[in-house]
């Protein structure tokens, strides 16, 4: 049976520098991705909650347009999609769906499913769509969703993302590393 693999994609598919550039830009700072502890950006930035969401609102289409791919998720994805069913699913609203899909198609990326739930709670979806496995940078998502539906989570490593993790939990640097211990584990096909 084909395994399905759920992938979160901002900060995972997409470069977890992706918004720093923007952010900088708007809002006349300097950050790097390392200054990026926490994943809520308020608690780390200077901007009060309704100033950074009213900006991200409005800023958010073409920020994700312009996404640069994490690096080897492209060629790691490719691969992934002729043996894998690639299930993407992210917080992002479901009106962003044509310029997500229209980022897939440019940067010439398969998926056989893209559900958006604007929200970042994607237990319900991964068991919904019955995933095998699941790839995400923000850490409480990781965490729960391998709790929840025991199953192994890649977690992409980021500043933002340092508490502990469970053994289900894997820290993966990069794409690389995540497709290496992927293949591991197709061998052994043990549950987590």
């Amino acid at each position: 049976m084909t395994k399905r693999f759920g992938i979160d994609i901002d900060g995972t598919v997409t470069s977890p520098e992706t918004l720093i550039p923007y952010i900088n830009k708007q809002f006349d700072l300097q950050l790097t991705l390392s200054d990026i502890t926490k994943y809520e950006l308020t608690e780390v930035l200077d901007i009060s909650a309704e100033t950074f969401s009213d900006w991200f609102s409005r800023a958010e289409p073409a920020i994700y347009a312009e996404s640069p791919l994490a690096h080897g998720a492209k060629e790691t994805l490719k691969k992934w999609s002729r043996e894998f069913e690639l299930y993407f699913i992210s917080a992002r609203g479901s009106h962003l769906l044509d310029v997500t899909k229209s980022w897939f198609h440019d940067n010439d990326l398969d998926y056989h499913h893209i559900e958006l739930i604007g929200s970042h709670n994607k237990i319900k979806t991964a068991k919904f769509y019955d995933v095998d496995i699941f790839f995400e940078d923000k850490h409480d998502n990781a965490v729960e969703i391998h709790e929840e539906l025991n199953i192994p989570v890649i977690l992409f490593d980021t500043p933002y993302n340092q508490d502990p993790i469970p053994s289900g939990v894997i820290r993966v640097k990069n794409w690389e590393e995540a497709r290496a211990w992927v293949s591991e584990w197709l061998k052994s096909d043990v549950k987590i």
